[in-house]
């Protein structure tokens, strides 16, 4: 008996946007049932499952058109909206096919599609083909089934395990091909290196609790071995319906992360050199304006000078420049403030080295003027004049 048609495509995709993961896949008609109506896609980083229904040979054209549909519109980049317009798409395609005759009437399908991008995972999914995640050696079902079990599950009217034994377990709420207007649930979860992630039809969840998917799961490390041993088991419990089974292992995530950690250590890098230069920038800005507005008093070549700046040296460099000299000797001036000179007397501006300059300058001139006789008779001026004197009446 025909298989189904699985596709599996190996669309070019820019390197910037593909994930660096390992898949394996795999269809099979199962035990019991004459036709596979199931499809899938392969195509990294998009991977999904279509699980068809109508009655002969209805249930593979409308997986197959739904394929067909999504891999035309499906992004290569894990864009959820853009993922779900696809399986819109994909819907379209389906009624159209009824409508113009391509397929029958009462036809449709299941999709759970997905696109694994780095560290993004997004998912698209209308039916009861599944999604999980298997985290850290757990399995996690990452879509919600859209069947009556599902409903009355959820409403506490049956357990899951009375669920895989009850008569109405094939029945679904909702499914691309029944209404022009279904629209997917969409899911966004972030994934890390060595997770998985396993889409499956109910020839798969139907045959096999969650344990033993995740025991198959654990025990197997390469994703092809995988989809082929979950296939196997499946069909060991009865293989009551098509089987259908994508594994897609995140790996490799290590060097982008890597290659982000470097891009990151660089920006920061970039940032703190850029950031030593500003704040070096700033010093250097404030202490020319600090010097340029500071004053001091020093001697230059024995008499008093005015400096703009700071006494010294700076790594060797002068750092004051001369303002102006006046006509103050140095040796004329007390010694205590002579001494200071040498070193240079700071003033807070130019006016307060004025000020100073005017005070050494009437001190010099104190000290220049004779001192007179209060009794006004002429003191040293007198024995100046007695002692002129007696040298001329020696002569």
């Amino acid at each position: 008996m025909a298989a189904g048609p699985t596709y599996r495509t190996d669309r070019i995709v820019p390197e910037k946007r593909r994930a660096a993961a390992s898949f394996g896949s795999r269809t099979d008609i199962g035990c019991l049932r004459k036709d596979n109506e199931d499809s899938l896609v392969v195509a990294d980083p998009l991977f999904a499952v279509a699980d068809g229904m109508g009655g002969h040979d209805s249930g593979e054209v409308a997986s197959e058109i739904a394929i067909r549909t999504l891999l035309e519109f499906a992004p290569d980049y894990a864009d959820g909206e853009v993922l779900g317009t696809a399986v819109v798409e994909a819907n379209r395609a389906v009624l159209q096919a009824v409508a113009d005759g391509t397929g029958k009437p009462g036809m449709g399908t299941t999709m759970t599609a997905a696109v694994l991008e780095g560290e993004r995972l997004v998912i698209a999914h209308v039916g009861d083909s599944r999604a999980y995640l298997f985290y850290q050696g757990k399995l996690q079902q990452i879509t919600r089934d859209h069947s009556l079990m599902a409903d009355m599950i959820e409403a506490g009217q049956l357990t899951v395990e009375e669920a895989r034994v009850h008569p109405s377990r094939s029945i679904i709420t909702r499914a691309l091909g029944s209404d022009p207007n279904v629209l997917p649930d969409i899911y966004e979860i972030n994934v890390e290196t060595g997770d998985r992630l396993l889409i499956c039809t109910d020839g798969l969840s139907g045959m096999l609790t969650d344990d033993l998917i995740e025991k198959e799961l654990l025990q197997e490390p390469d994703p092809q071995l995988c989809a082929n041993n979950l296939v196997n088991a499946a069909l060991a419990a009865g293989g009551h319906d098509n089987v259908t089974v994508v594994v897609a292992e995140v790996s490799g995530l290590s060097e982008p992360r890597q290659e982000k950690s470097v891009r990151r250590a660089k920006v920061s890098a970039a940032f703190i050199v850029l950031a030593f230069f500003m704040v070096l920038a700033v010093a250097i800005g404030g202490f020319y304006y600090y010097t340029q507005n500071s004053f001091y008093l020093a001697e230059n070549n024995g008499r008093v000078a005015v400096y703009r700046g700071l006494p010294g040296s700076l790594f060797g460099i002068r750092i004051s420049d001369l303002e102006s000299m006046t006509d103050i000797k140095v040796e004329s001036l007390q010694p205590g403030v002579a001494n200071r000179l040498q070193e240079g007397i700071r003033v807070d501006d130019l006016d307060r080295a004025q000020e100073l300059i005017a005070e050494y300058r009437d001190s010099t001139r104190s000290a220049a003027t004779p001192e007179r006789d209060p009794s006004g008779g002429g003191g040293s001026d007198a024995q100046g004049s007695a002692a002129s004197g007696g040298s001329r009446s020696g002569g």
